[in-house]
């Protein structure tokens, strides 16, 4: 029966309960007995409780849902609200849960399309920083080495200076590059990769640790590419935020995929609000039908925990 109807004849039920016991021989008296104060009381409540319990049973379904549209989060896609309830109800709450499913689908399509033209945009940067910018400084270092091989010492020395200086800056901007472009993870594979990752973020202060199954199974690129950006966004987090000592990365093979894990020794993240690296992490996530989890480590710290399906168990 429809929620209306329901509310409807309850309501009438009562006026009618009422107008009977008026048309009845029930009687008051001037002044009210007690006795007659104690049965109005009594029918009272009673109506009032029969009217309460039929609402609280009607409504209870709006009310998980009203839950469930205040928690809902796209970026974590979790357990829909069942369609209990009757009538009007039950296909609010199933219009609701097609709703989801239809934001969540359009929500991935977008944002992968968004990740394809950044990651498009950080190869062509690359590109030019490699080409255009890293040519230009190798010839102002060739250029600076034969000027300094003619040069008084003296000038030559000042000259051998801005040759370091100019040698630093080229290295920096390859390795700019490489963070913008893994060519390592598309020559030779995600576990090549993370041990080059691995290598460049390890510095006096910090010690990054690394454990690497030997026997993945086998990931298409798309999947890789997101282990590999969301192990590279959980150690800039960790170098530039965390404080900590001691990085351990983690990939093993697991029964249904592979599982990433970057635990650190820092300050942890608190209560803070997650900013855009995470939220990058997830929406990368998503695409793949992976689930991250971030939070605290089990002896401190910090933990951003991705685990990928096998190509065969994706969504």
């Amino acid at each position: 029966m429809p929620l209306f109807w329901r509310i409807f004849l309850l309501n009438a039920v009562v006026l009618i309960v009422a107008m009977a016991l008026l048309l009845g021989p029930v009687t008051v008296s001037t002044p009210v007995l007690l006795t007659e104060a104690a049965v109005l009381t009594a029918g009272l409540v009673a109506m009032l409780v029969a009217n309460a319990v039929l609402l609280r049973i009607g409504l209870a379904p709006l009310q998980r849902l009203t839950r469930a549209m205040t928690t809902t989060d796209l970026l974590r896609p979790g357990a829909r609200p069942a369609a209990g309830g009757q009538g009007e109800v039950a296909e609010l709450i199933a219009t609701f849960n097609t709703m989801l499913d239809r934001l969540e689908t359009e929500r991935a399509t977008s944002a992968a399309r968004a990740l394809s033209a950044q990651e498009a945009e950080r190869r062509r940067i690359a590109r030019e920083l490699h080409d255009e910018i890293g040519q230009t400084l190798t010839a102002v270092l060739l250029e600076l080495k034969r000027v300094a091989d003619h040069a008084p010492p003296d000038v030559g020395r000042e000259i051998r200076q801005v040759q370091e200086t100019t040698r630093a800056s080229l290295e920096e901007i390859r390795r700019i590059a490489r963070r913008l472009r893994p060519g390592v993870l598309e020559e030779l594979g995600l576990a090549s990769a993370l041990k080059a990752l691995v290598t460049e973020f390890s510095a006096p202060g910090l010690a990054v640790h690394r454990r690497i199954d030997a026997d993945l199974p086998p990931l298409d690129e798309e999947a890789e590419l997101v282990l590999y950006r969301v192990a590279q966004e959980g150690l800039t987090n960790t170098a530039r935020h965390a404080g900590a000592h001691r990085v351990d990365l983690t990939l093993r093979r697991t029964p249904a995929g592979v599982e990433l894990r970057v635990r650190d020794d820092g300050r942890g993240i608190g209560r803070a609000a997650e900013g855009a690296g995470i939220h990058g992490m997830r929406e990368r996530a998503l695409l793949v039908g992976a689930d991250l989890a971030v939070g605290p480590g089990p002896d401190g710290g910090t933990e951003v925990r991705l685990t990928v399906p096998a190509p065969h168990g994706r969504h």
